[in-house]
């Protein structure tokens, strides 16, 4: 008893409150954290320079972007969301990024890496074939904190294509799809909205309306099934055919270079154009 009294009277001659003896146990832990690393990097033979962006509106003294250069041990297989999660865990626990499968199928970590869009997860830092490896997050979208972007807007453009099959399914029977027309859409299916695409698109940087690479892709994958009733398909090229649809695409080919999943997106909104044409024809 007289033990605990005496380390409570030194507590409160010392006047540390129990924050401010936490945030200290945390700083102190930050520090070892990034010398075990800065030691590790040393021991190692090869290690890559990762250069990120980082903002934070919420911190003063962090509202103004900039840089940071974190070194990092280079393994076998390393991709760049191996770098990042390095250097979150040894050297700046407020590192903040987007990621989840990391399997490329979730989307949630498309990032602006070396210049272009690119899946964090998907890319080998020794595929950059570089010294440096420069992260920042998608451009042409509002940055909320270092590497994590707004999907708002994106999200909305999607749903505005309504993606999802309609109509009712007549009582008992199925909706058979031909091995060809599966074929025809299975490229359109593989969409994961990490908006890649959308990023990289010139159209949608300046025309804040303009439906998208991703959501004009997602249309295609309805407009183009068999099983979608005829009524429906002309009401989704009705909405594809509007001032911010597919005719505001200019065929730069830049989503498709940077999808990661290897979708013709051009030449599915090429294809959506003659669609529209065609439907406007009429013969007497």
């Amino acid at each position: 008893m007289s033990t605990q009294i005496q380390q409570s009277d030194a507590e409160g001659e010392q006047g540390d409150s129990p924050q401010e003896r936490r945030l200290e146990r945390k700083r102190v832990d930050a520090e070892e954290r990034e010398a075990r690393a800065e030691s590790t990097a040393d021991e190692g033979s090869e290690h890559v320079s990762l250069v990120v962006y980082r903002y934070d509106p919420e911190v003063e003294g962090k509202t103004k972007p900039r840089f940071d250069e974190f070194r990092v041990p280079l393994k076998q297989g390393m991709t760049v969301l191996d770098a990042l999660i390095y250097a979150r865990d040894h050297y700046d626990s407020t590192l903040t990024f987007r990621h989840s499968c990391r399997q490329a199928v979730c989307g949630s970590d498309a990032l602006f890496i070396n210049g272009s869009q690119r899946l964090g997860c998907q890319t080998q830092v020794a595929d950059l074939d570089a010294e440096t490896v420069r992260v920042e997050p998608l451009p042409h979208q509002d940055v909320e904190k270092d590497l994590v972007v707004d999907m708002e807007h994106f999200y909305d453009q999607m749903h505005a294509v309504e993606p999802y099959f309609q109509g009712e399914t007549p009582d008992g029977e199925e909706q058979l799809q031909s091995r060809e027309n599966r074929e025809k859409i299975k490229m359109s299916t593989r969409c994961i909205w990490c908006g890649a695409c959308q990023s990289s698109c010139n159209i949608a940087a300046g025309d804040n309306k303009y439906l998208g690479p991703a959501a004009i892709n997602k249309a295609y994958r309805f407009a183009m099934d068999e099983r979608e009733e005829d009524d429906l398909k002309e009401h989704r090229l009705n909405i594809l055919e509007q001032e911010h649809g597919v005719w505001r695409c200019q065929t730069q080919f830049s989503c498709t270079d940077v999808c990661p999943k290897d979708i013709p997106l051009t030449e599915h909104i090429q294809e959506l154009k003659r669609e529209a044409v065609k439907d406007n024809l009429k013969f007497w």
